[in-house]
């Protein structure tokens, strides 16, 4: 760059890339939005007794969950903690997946929402 003297090519280069990165990271907030008022509101109607801001907001703060993870976000006990996670899978806002000893609780579309939006090379 510097030999050849062409910053304003190379800036320009950069820029490009930060535009076209932002526009495509407030597509996929808008769709994580969009997915979250989803799951809320059929959450609200299929489990009212089980739902909480908390829950939703655990449910994306990662593609998966635990046990673990409502226990400790949560403060639900074990017990509590599976129940809810296996209302969650039976009205199909999880699925369940077991690796060893361990349970994961996949939320699908939100996954699906960071493949499906691949970066892109410029």
């Amino acid at each position: 760059v510097s030999s050849d003297s062409t910053w304003e090519e190379w800036i320009l280069y950069m820029l490009e890339g930060i535009k076209q990165t932002s526009l495509e990271t407030i597509v996929l907030i808008s769709d994580i939005r969009v997915l979250m008022d989803r799951y809320k509101n059929e959450m609200k109607e299929k489990l009212p007794k089980i739902y909480s801001k908390d829950l939703l907001d655990n449910l994306f703060k990662h593609p998966y969950t635990k046990i673990e993870y409502l226990e400790n976000d949560l403060n639900k006990h074990y017990m509590t903690a599976r129940s809810y996670l296996e209302q969650l899978c039976e009205h199909g806002f999880l699925e369940k997946h077991s690796i060893g000893r361990n349970n994961y609780y996949l939320n699908l579309p939100l996954f699906e929402l960071f493949t499906a939006h691949p970066t892109k090379p410029l």
